[in-house]
């Protein structure tokens, strides 16, 4: 492993000897979620074996591979993307025929957005599917999403999917069947005949969209029954109580894999397992049944890694990858939404306080995971700023959110920033934001500042850990789309303003940004230190408006430090001193130089920029 965080790992073993290796945690997984865990564990085997059996040889070798290195994804080299397939190529054969763009970028896992089958629209952005096992036409084919990834697997980069877990469009063949009258299809949902039981639990339900979809339950006349649809009422809540449920998505998983799906985003995972009296989200349940499927996929598929999409509390975020003694083993990868939020807070506030507090909120994933780290993604900013964290630094956390939503709306005065309102709610004063990363940072009013905001965001989520992953566009500072509702199926959601058309040829780098992310990309990938199985230490800052990132490794300690203000701000020495950097040489990576030293040994950092500062040189690998 040279340099890298040194894991140990056992010998790869033929999938007969992972399955009886693995049956015994299986089992216990599935016995505090059924009462005939050994039952459902003989029909979940039986799918290992029959998928194992049509498995690819190319595939085998990649769980071969795989085995060797399970740290995979969480290597200095590692770089996500995610696009919709349309948008960035047209179909899954153009995404092929860009694949070298994305090598050439350092591209290692691309992520499409959703892709399955969906039901015509409405469709809750392809989120509603209606059949697992099939492409939307206008994509391709699944020979087309087999081919894909074997062209992307060939340049390295791994394909990632999303998987809808929490329910189905209305019109999926189960739901299909369930209204014709299939009594073991209806049990696949939550289904009641009248209102008592769903009157029960809306006493302690919140309501995902108030507005366009209020309640958790539709009444389907062709059902004859009120049935469970947490999201729209076309989309259907699955039954995860019965083991069939489970069985059904591990055949997907193992047949999707077998296409050459690595990696499986797991959406509206928090919603799985409904319990009276609570608000049926992050229930113990999730993460056994999520762990249940990732022994499944060990048995049968050992590439294959899951990421949480758990868009949830602080408290609740680490059960995603695992706690106590199944730390790491639930999901490999999670989201680190609070880090997205708090750049652009303290972009908008100049101020770090509240972004250290919250961070420092968050422990360290288990050492064989990885956050998700990010600036921009697909979907609205929200403003998770959590009250207390918010008043433990000064603020009010409703005051914030307001600030933050009239910051980049540009309504607050001196705003450099150009995003749109998304769902504001009048009876919570809750608005979300709209826009693509370069106008939110400047770009488009043309503020002098913006390419420097562009790159310093990059700087944080590159330097922080985990796995960074890159929206469509960014690396070439796209701006909001002025066209984005002409296409009528888009004109209600203005999320569509920041998923525009890749531009193909892609436009001369003017402003600097491409050649400014291949260097800081360049840099990451010469760093030890940021291997996602180092600890993230982040301090408590000396000036208010830098942020102090430190990284432990062998080699030494790397010491990032970000200034988000317009002004030079300076880190003192005080802070090398602790870190035993007093004394020594040093060295800051993105510059390529010794830093700028202040009269008490301390370093200065200039304006909207960053440092990643060690003792010594980092040799190259």
């Amino acid at each position: 492993m040279g340099r890298w965080h040194a894991v140990l790992v056992p010998a790869p073993e033929p999938v007969e000897d992972r399955v009886s290796r693995l049956r015994p945690e299986l089992v216990a997984t599935l016995s505090r979620v059924y009462g005939d865990p050994e039952v459902v564990a003989d029909r979940l085997t039986a799918l290992v074996g029959r998928a194992h059996a049509q498995r690819p040889a190319e595939l085998v070798e990649l769980d071969r591979h795989r085995q060797e290195e399970p740290d995979w994804f969480q290597r200095p080299e590692a770089l996500g993307y995610a696009a919709y397939a349309d948008r960035f190529a047209g179909t899954l054969a153009g995404v092929a025929e860009r694949a070298s763009y994305l090598a050439d970028l350092g591209v290692t896992y691309l992520h499409l957005m959703p892709l399955l089958l969906p039901r015509p629209r409405p469709n809750d952005g392809g989120y509603a599917v209606q059949d697992y096992r099939q492409v939307r036409p206008d994509l391709g084919s699944m020979e087309d999403l087999r081919e894909l990834s074997g062209v992307l697997r060939g340049h390295g980069i791994s394909l990632c999917l999303d998987l809808v877990l929490n329910h189905v469009a209305r019109e999926h063949p189960w739901a299909e069947a369930a209204r014709a009258g299939d009594a073991a299809k209806r049990d696949y949902f939550l289904v009641y005949d009248d209102r008592e039981v769903p009157d029960a639990y809306e006493r302690s339900l919140p309501e995902v969209f108030p507005d366009s979809a209020p309640g958790s339950f539709t009444w389907d006349a062709e059902l004859d029954a009120w049935v469970w649809t947490t999201f729209h009422n076309y989309q259907w809540d699955l039954n995860w109580t019965n083991p069939s449920v489970l069985c059904e998505f591990a055949d997907l998983i193992l047949g999707l894999a077998n296409l050459g799906v690595e990696i499986f985003r797991l959406d509206a995972i928090a919603f799985l397992w409904k319990r009276l009296g609570t608000n049926c989200q992050n229930q113990p349940e999730v993460h056994d049944l999520t762990r249940a499927l990732r022994i499944v996929a060990e048995m049968g598929a050992p590439a294959v890694a899951f990421k949480a999409e758990a868009i949830v509390g602080r408290a609740d975020l680490p059960a995603y990858l695992g706690l106590g003694k199944h730390a790491g083993r639930v999901s490999h990868l999670a989201y680190h939404n609070s880090l997205m939020v708090q750049i652009w807070s303290m972009f908008a506030s100049r101020d770090v306080k509240l972004a250290t507090k919250a961070l420092q909120g968050l422990p360290q994933p288990p050492s064989s995971t990885a956050w998700v780290t990010y600036v921009r993604c697909h979907d609205d900013i929200g403003w998770a700023i959590a009250d207390e964290d918010a008043e433990a630094v000064g603020l009010t956390g409703e005051g914030h959110r307001r600030f933050l939503s009239d910051w980049y709306s540009g309504r607050f005065p001196g705003s450099w920033a150009r995003g749109l309102i998304f769902q504001e709610n009048p009876a919570t004063g809750d608005r979300r934001i709209s826009g693509s990363l370069a106008s939110l940072a400047g770009l488009e009013l043309g503020d002098p500042d913006a390419v420097a905001r562009i790159l310093l965001a990059h700087a944080i989520i590159l330097g922080y850990g985990g796995l960074p992953v890159l929206w469509m566009g960014d690396e070439l500072g796209l701006l909001n789309d002025p066209d984005w509702a002409v296409e009528p199926a888009h004109a209600s959601d203005n999320r569509w303003v920041h998923r525009q058309q890749m531009p193909w040829p892609t436009p001369p780098d003017e402003h600097g940004i491409r050649a400014g992310l291949d260097h800081l990309l360049a840099t990451r990938r010469r760093l030890p230190h940021l291997h996602a199985a180092v600890p993230t230490e982040v301090w408590d800052p000396r000036d208010d408006g830098v942020l102090l990132v430190v990284r432990r490794h062998s080699d030494g300690p790397l010491l990032t430090a970000y200034n988000v203000t317009g002004e030079t701000r300076s880190v003192p020495g005080e802070v090398l001193a602790w870190l035993g950097l007093g004394e020594a040489e040093l060295i800051d990576h993105l510059s390529e130089a010794a830093p700028e030293r202040t009269t008490d040994g301390g370093l200065v950092v200039p304006p909207w920029s960053g440092l990643w500062v060690t003792g010594t040189p980092i040799l190259s690998r």
